[in-house]
């Protein structure tokens, strides 16, 4: 297992449970015992001799590309224990090959789909005693990819360091969404990186997300830059709009970020019988939704309240009968066993 030693491998595996309040967790960084670190430099032209090592901070150049250019992407993903114990990762391999998509359009080499998978197992099963009980939370999974070769100059770096930890986690957002319009500020632009994980792109809406926030609301729905009339994603999240049997969700055209979850309720939604539309959705057209929802690995599905644009509050159908009820409890009882996997979207790693 990496850089463990035959004494601490055998202490993560008769481990049961970390010492947590599992019934408090939120959204929140929870250290845990091991990170999984791997390099690709120059000289070797290649991602090799990834090791499992105590998670802590690491050390990297001040001109590092990660530091100086936002050189750098992310992905999350989620393992859950299920009600016999065993461990569950949701569509590892889609994450790996979006981070392979994004790197190829920040210029970046990329751990192969192997590797990725690899890395990933290593550190869940080294963490294994954060993942929660069944029922009570997930581990988030979060590897990184960045740019850490020296670099004065505006070009891309030479060495590169994937790295992946994890923490448990609870909800994301406790209850229902009411979001804020925000007609000023846009997420991404034609031509940008709105569509793939890169790390630049979640700062750019700290400060309208905060004043949002501050007024209550829980997150920001943007329009898209071209037109300024269509909807297009939260600041972490996918939406989607119910009016009668059709289900709409913005196409993702490179300026929105082509969620896992997103695409996994589009499919369990066909199931259910829906007709499910990708196609441009004008602001005004939300208004007479009957519902609306919003997806990401972080918070699954969860139901919006309100929309407040210009001033104009709308509110949505909510409760157990909702359709965002349903996909949420059908898509985490595959995710946690509870349900059949029909399509093979789980893996059991242990």
């Amino acid at each position: 297992m990496g850089s463990l030693s035959k004494q601490e491998q055998v202490e993560w595996e008769k481990a049961e449970y970390a010492n947590v309040n599992w019934d408090e967790l939120g959204f929140a960084l929870t250290k845990t015992d091991y990170m999984y670190v791997m390099n690709f430099t120059e000289e070797e032209q290649k991602f090799f001799n990834g090791t499992l090592t105590r998670f802590g901070n690491i050390e990297m150049c001040p001109s590092s590309g990660i530091l100086n250019y936002g050189q750098g992407l992310f992905e999350g993903l989620k393992a859950y224990r299920k009600e016999d114990e065993g461990i569950l990762l949701f569509r590892p391999q889609e994450n790996a090959l979006r981070m392979k998509m994004g790197a190829d359009r920040m210029c970046m080499p990329s751990p192969t789909v192997d590797q990725f998978m690899d890395a990933v197992k290593k550190t869940v099963l080294a963490n294994k005693r954060w993942v929660p009980p069944y029922g009570r939370g997930s581990l988030y999974v979060r590897p990184l990819l960045m740019a850490t070769g020296r670099n004065l100059g505006v070009k891309p770096s030479s060495d590169y360091t994937f790295l992946v930890y994890a923490s448990p986690v609870g909800n994301y957002h406790k209850g229902d969404l009411n979001l804020m319009v925000e007609d000023n500020v846009h997420r991404a632009i034609p031509g940008g990186t709105g569509g793939i994980k890169a790390v630049t792109n979640y700062s750019p809406v700290y400060k309208p997300l905060t004043e949002a926030k501050a007024k209550g609301f829980s997150d920001l729905l943007f329009l898209d830059a071209l037109t300024g009339s269509n909807i297009e994603e939260g600041s972490a999240c996918n939406i989607f709009i119910l009016k009668g049997n059709v289900i709409s969700t913005p196409t993702t055209h490179g300026t929105i970020l082509p969620g896992i979850t997103r695409k996994s309720i589009m499919e369990i939604a066909s199931d259910f019988g829906y007709q499910v539309e990708e196609r441009a959705i004008p602001i005004k057209e939300v208004f007479d939704a009957e519902e609306v929802f919003c997806t990401g690995t972080a918070m699954v599905v969860k139901s919006v309240a309100s929309i407040t644009y210009q001033g104009k509050r709308i509110g949505y159908k909510l409760g157990a009968e909702t359709l965002a009820q349903k996909l949420h409890a059908t898509l985490t009882g595959i995710q946690t066993g509870l349900i059949e996997d029909k399509l093979g979207w789980t893996m059991l790693i242990d």
